[in-house]
């Protein structure tokens, strides 16, 4: 598989890891749009939000996501799944943007 998360994952690309458990990664992001911005994915692949159909996955990204915010220091944040292409995902493995540390304006 070519899939770039999956090779993060692996160990075959380096990252800075800021949450690792058994079900997912957070790194932070290369291309940070925010003071905090970290991607939280599965380890399992899972190409969109609109593939994942298992709850106990779900949880665990969800999970992620706030133990993250915490780590961060942040009590507000948004969270973000691109889903397609049209919507502006760019790498078709599930993962979860989580940004803050600043005022966040409106999405458009």
């Amino acid at each position: 598989m070519n899939c770039i998360f999956c090779k993060l994952i692996a160990g075959q690309i380096p990252s800075t890891k800021v949450l690792e458990t058994d079900e997912l990664l957070a790194v932070r992001d290369i291309a940070p749009q925010a003071p905090v911005h970290v991607i939280v994915m599965p380890k399992k692949h899972v190409a969109s939000l609109a593939d994942l159909e298992d709850g106990k996955m779900a949880a665990a990204l969800l999970k992620g996501v706030r133990e993250v915010a915490a780590k961060e220091g942040l009590t507000e944040f948004r969270t973000i799944a691109n889903t397609g292409s049209s919507a502006g995902q760019t790498v078709f493995h599930l993962h979860l943007h989580v940004l803050g540390g600043r005022k966040l304006g409106p999405l458009g």
